[in-house]
């Protein structure tokens, strides 16, 4: 547990990368999204903008980041691979409960102030908002944790096969998505599927997400324990 805890705090070493980013980020987009709605002529509709979220993409390259440019060096300081992967998880499994919290918390302030005083929806999105908050606090947790993994395995897969199994890794990627594509068409399921999605509750997305992201974790640390820094 130790150990875990070093690695934890050997990833926060380099601040900008996993502090100072993504609160540019999620500032940077905040604002942006804001002149842009203040500008667009009322509607007296409510004004949808994803760019809050922007930072929740941001983890996807900090999965990346966080193998590449943390696993050599631990190894040379003879950190377990076991370790490594423990303590780089859990570091990144608060910061996304953290950023669960605080999206949690803009959903409040948008609510309290009519969208920022434009009527503008950037974190107290419809459907999720409509939730309860605890619930909203799990689908972005679960979604960023995802997002996270993604990466994260991603780069697993370059360390332990490098760029041919990089390459073949998105090949399969791809053609498990066309398989499914081509499945619904000639089976005529899309209007199953449309309807699957549309009975879709913030708290079963969130379910799926988190499957999706255990699946994910467990592939990376099967693929991690042969991984040559």
């Amino acid at each position: 547990m130790n150990r875990a805890f070093a690695v934890a705090r050997m990833q926060l070493l380099n601040k900008w990368i996993y502090l100072w980013i993504p609160a540019i980020i999620l500032v940077s987009s905040t604002l942006i999204a804001l002149a842009i709605i203040a500008v667009i002529p009322d509607s007296g509709a409510p004004n949808l903008a994803f760019s809050g979220q922007a930072v929740m993409w941001y983890f996807l390259g900090m999965g990346v980041q966080a193998l590449t440019l943390t696993f050599p060096f631990s190894q040379a300081m003879s950190v377990s691979r076991r370790s490594f992967y423990f303590g780089t998880l859990g570091l990144f499994a608060v910061m996304a409960f953290g950023l669960g919290v605080l999206y949690w918390l803009l959903g409040i302030v948008e609510e309290a102030t009519n969208g920022w005083g434009i009527q503008a929806h950037i974190f107290a999105l419809p459907w999720i908002a409509e939730a309860a908050w605890y619930t909203q606090i799990l689908l972005y947790f679960a979604l960023t944790t995802l997002l996270f993994m993604a990466g994260f395995w991603f780069a697993t897969v370059y360390k332990r096969w490098r760029s041919t199994g990089l390459t073949i890794a998105f090949i399969g990627l791809a053609l498990i998505l066309l398989g499914a594509v081509a499945a619904a068409t000639w089976t005529e399921s899309w209007a199953a599927v449309g309807a699957w999605f549309v009975q879709l509750t913030p708290l079963v997305l969130t379910g799926w997400l988190l499957l999706a992201g255990v699946v994910l974790a467990a592939g990376s640390y099967g693929t991690l324990r042969r991984a040559t820094p």
